[in-house]
């Protein structure tokens, strides 16, 4: 943080509190220019930043002026430095981070440099989550035994980050079992506001999760970057971002007593995505706002990714500060939050309209208009009323193989199939609920629908309703606050008997954690090629990601996942049919068991109370033993262990000189893949299981381990030779090449099929560059920079698509992967493009952002794409062949 005579702004800073000179603060006000309090609230946190951090160098005044001249400059294409607060990581996006830094390092000092240079000066938390999965459930001690295999699988990783905890300075690592890394960063890691270095600032930060949108809710600006970028930001640079275009979403009306915050959600999504708010900041306003808890207000930026907006924020308010004092934060450092927030005008009132900033474009959304609903079955934004249901799924089964379709033919749609589970007979058929879920930090951080869920299930027991013995049913909290009011509430009982055991404290079935089915029901849907349906309370569903046997996924709330897992079927119309008949013979239908909002609520105000937070992370970083009884080294460069199949020293900087190589046309590439739109990062580097013919299961049955020690692929991301293995290793993936779903492609010059790694391991031997075709949102869903590093290992030069998800992008900018998209109107389809011909792409001597270049076809054909380099800073770090090898030349120099 700039706080010397070179800040130009040095003259605005002043005390807090006049009988404290020692803590100070850049007083905004002072600027005194009448279009600061025109500011939307979110493009006050980067003007304070701008301001703070001023040192004409980095970060010049010139910036901060755009930035108060936000109204006029944000439809241009400016571009801004932005320096967080602070960064935040997980582990499956983590451990790439750290293995990233250990080989810097080690690159750093062959070429004469420091290495301990290579050390995040931003301060990073780093919460272990993905790791745990679903092994067991529906027992007491499926907890206990999951965690158990959790370090069983994972010893190597989580030595590896206890390493990195002891030889990086300014990381803090949050230890497996304590919960999910949005729910922990909202209910004990968020400052909201930095008292640090005698300086007052806003917290604000960057994630290498997507959902770190989720603490927008909280009125921290936050969002998701990819890891290589996050990696950046912890060594000391700015983020360069254009200035962003602001939607206000404006909220009024009282929604009815039967509505979830999940419901608000996926409505707000669907509008949203209609509205299109790709690239921009969405920021709530409107005297509905006051009607949402922090928690329902968090639900509703968790999901910002799936409505596609890079931020989606809350301001402060009298609520936020309810909420600081709920989950025991101190009284000082509540007192000083919102001192200092209404200081430089960045406390909200909802109800005060005069407080209203200029926007963009304004969006409204009556609450009272929203009625239950669920998403599905492929995409999070497919949002269906429950009402609507059966009839959505019945429509789906039939329709044409896509987001909405299946493709079953019509004398198969009533396929019965029975098995046998224990000693009784069941049968499945399409639409058959298999996994029902209570997981994710977009639900489990919210009391209402978490309370809602267990007053439902106490309604169920006590109307003698149940849940079929073969469903995978699974209830893993995002932190261990929410298991302590739900057996405090007297609930938890209830929930357990409906099979709704903790199975672990993790994203779990949300990531793809959701570990095995019970043979019986995958012999049953595979014997009747059954579309069967997993139910979760999470934030993503796409093809491939929740379970490889569940075809149609469906987000839902917590309450609903319950209601589902009753019925046992998605083919139900709650309002019409029983959702099931108790032994007595009696129909109960779900309206009898629902609980009122008012009922949630006098049961939060009764048992969510500060001191369970304050007993549970009081104790957050030392309560596993496991992880505090693990050995780890502490010399400051990594001893690589040749025979690790989990941690390997990556290939990135192999060869890497001080000496920058001016960029190359792409010459007669070959297309790799063709694919359609909305190809996920799932579709691209899965996280889930390794298939046992894959060739990643073939690396590792190499190397001696058994199909039971590969875990997962998420685990295995410290070692680039399994995750270029799994790189479009996805059995949910479309190619046109193919012309089918396989993880697969056709070798151009043979015609052969093979799988993906295979063929770009023959046209890496031939020497031939490679290229991706795409379809619109091409890298939507997780953030995942293995999404990029894989490619780039398999040898992709450039990705053609004809739209981009932000992050994503970033990543390939990160590993000098060029993004090409296709000119307004064009597309492969109008260009004729078959993915068979031969590229070759011109890229001029002199760049600049967003250039466009010819693309000229062996078949004589030529067009134009655009280079998706967006800023200046971007072209530089393509000039050193990616973001990481910029910064070990910035580092080297003495």
């Amino acid at each position: 943080m700039s706080a010397t005579g070179k800040n130009p702004f040095q003259h605005i800073v002043e005390p807090l509190d006049p009988k404290d000179a020692n803590q100070q603060f850049y007083n905004l006000a002072k600027l005194g220019d009448p279009r600061y309090e025109r500011l939307p609230f979110s493009i006050r946190v980067l003007l304070e930043s701008a301001v703070r951090n001023c040192d004409e160098f980095l970060i010049k005044r010139s910036d901060v002026e755009s930035i108060l001249n936000w109204k006029q400059t944000q439809t241009q294409t400016v571009e801004v430095p932005f320096r967080p607060a602070r960064v935040i990581l997980q582990d499956f996006t983590g451990v790439p981070a750290v293995v990233d830094f250990a080989a810097m390092r080690d690159t750093v000092t062959k070429l004469g440099g420091d290495p301990e240079k290579i050390n995040p000066v931003c301060p990073a938390d780093l919460v272990i989550d993905h790791s745990i999965q679903v092994d067991f459930n529906r027992k007491s001690d499926s907890l206990q035994k999951n965690q158990d295999l959790e370090f069983e699988r994972n010893k190597e990783r989580f030595q590896f980050l206890k390493w990195g905890s002891k030889a990086f300075k300014n990381m803090k690592i949050i230890p497996p079992g304590s919960g999910i890394v949005h729910q922990v960063n909202l209910e004990y890691l968020a400052r909201v506001v930095f008292n640090h270095e005698g300086f007052y600032y806003p917290d604000s930060l960057v994630g290498t999760d997507s959902h770190t949108t989720m603490i927008d809710g909280l009125g921290v600006l936050g969002w998701g970057v990819g890891g290589i970028e996050a990696e950046a930001v912890m060594l000391g640079q700015p983020i360069s971002m254009v200035l962003p275009e602001v939607v206000g979403y404006k909220l009024h009306g009282t929604p009815d007593k039967l509505i979830t915050s999940t419901d608000i959600v996926l409505t707000v999504t669907k509008h949203l995505r209609q509205v299109g708010v790709v690239g921009k900041f969405v920021e709530f306003f409107g005297p509905g706002v006051s009607h949402l808890s922090i928690a329902d207000r968090a639900t509703i930026s968790n999901m910002c990714p799936e409505y596609g907006a890079t931020a989606a924020f809350f301001p402060v308010d009298h609520v936020s500060v309810q909420y600081l004092e709920q989950t025991g934060r101190e009284a000082k450092k509540v007192s000083y939050t919102t001192k200092y927030l209404k200081a430089v005008g960045m406390f909200q009132d909802y109800n005060d309209a005069a407080q209203d900033p200029d926007f963009t474009q304004v969006v409204e959304l009556d609450l009272s208009t929203v009625v239950p609903c669920c998403s599905g079955p492929k995409r999070p934004h497919d949002r269906i009323p429950v009402s609507d249901m059966k009839k959505d799924f019945e429509t789906c089964l039939g329709a044409k193989q896509g987001f909405k379709g299946f493709q079953v033919a019509p004398e198969h749609h009533d396929t019965v199939i029975p098995f046998h589970f224990g000693e009784k007979e069941y049968v499945l058929s399409h639409g058959s609920v298999v996994i029902a879920a209570i997981t994710s930090c977009t639900n489990t951080s919210n009391p209402s629908v978490m309370l809602g869920a267990g007053l439902l299930a106490k309604k169920a027991i006590e109307s003698g309703l149940s849940v079929k013995p073969y469903i995978k049913t699974s209830l893993s909290p995002g932190s261990g606050v929410v298991t302590y009011y739900l057996k405090e509430s007297g609930v938890m009982d209830y929930l357990s008997q409906l099979g709704f055991e903790v199975v672990g404290y993790g994203c779990m079935t949300c990531i793809g954690n959701s570990g095995p089915l019970p043979d019986p029901v995958v012999e049953a849907v595979t014997k009747g090629d059954l579309v069967a349906a997993g139910v979760l309370s999470g934030n993503r569903n796409f093809e491939g990601r929740v379970h490889p046997n569940t075809r149609a996924n469906y987000l839902a709330s917590p309450p609903l996942v319950i209601a589902y897992a009753i019925a046992g079927t998605v083919r139900i119309d709650f309002e019409k049919e029983p959702i099931a008949i108790n032994s007595e013979g009696k129909e109960i239908f779900l309206r009898d068991i629902w609980p009122t909002r008012e009922e949630i609520q006098a049961v939060e105000r009764k048992f969510v109370i500060p001191s369970m937070f304050k007993e549970v992370y009081e104790k957050i970083e030392k309560v596993n033993e496991r992880w505090n009884s693990l050995v780890a080294p502490s010399d400051k460069l990594y001893t690589w262990d040749p025979k690790s199949t989990y941690i390997k020293s990556p290939p990135f900087f192999d060869g890497l000189t001080m000496k920058l190589q001016p960029p190359e046309s792409i010459t007669e590439a070959y297309v790799l893949l063709n694919f359609g739109d909305s190809v996920t990062t799932d579709h691209i580097s899965p996280a889930g299981n390794i298939a046992r013919n894959s060739p990643a299961a073939r690396y590792l049955t190499d190397r001696g381990l058994s199909p039971r020690e590969f875990n997962s692929y998420g685990s295995r991301r410290g070692n680039d030779a399994v995750m270029a293995r799994g790189t479009f290793a996805n059995i949910r993936l479309f190619n046109k090449l193919l012309n089918k779903q396989a993880p697969q492609t056709v070798h151009l010059p043979t015609g052969e099929t093979l799988d993906v790694f295979d063929a770009a391991e023959r046209y890496r031997q031939s020497g031939a560059p490679l290229l991706v075709l795409a379809g619109k949102e091409y890298g939507s869903g997780s953030s995942r920079d293995w999404a990029a590093k894989g490619p780039f290992l398999l040898g992709i030069k450039a990705v053609l698509a004809e739209s981009y998800e932000r992050i994503h992008r970033s990543n390939l900018v990160g590993m000098g992967v060029i993004p090409l998209e296709y000119l307004p109107g064009d597309t492969a389809d109008s260009l004729g493009l078959s993915g068979r011909e031969r590229y070759t792409v011109i890229i001029p001597e002199q760049l600049a952002p967003r250039t466009l270049v010819d693309v000229k076809l062996d078949t004589g054909k030529t067009f134009k794409v655009r280079m998706r380099f967006d800023t200046d800073v971007e072209l530089t770090y393509f000039h050193h062949g990616g973001i990481l090898n910029y910064m070990i030349r910035k580092m080297s120099q003495n």
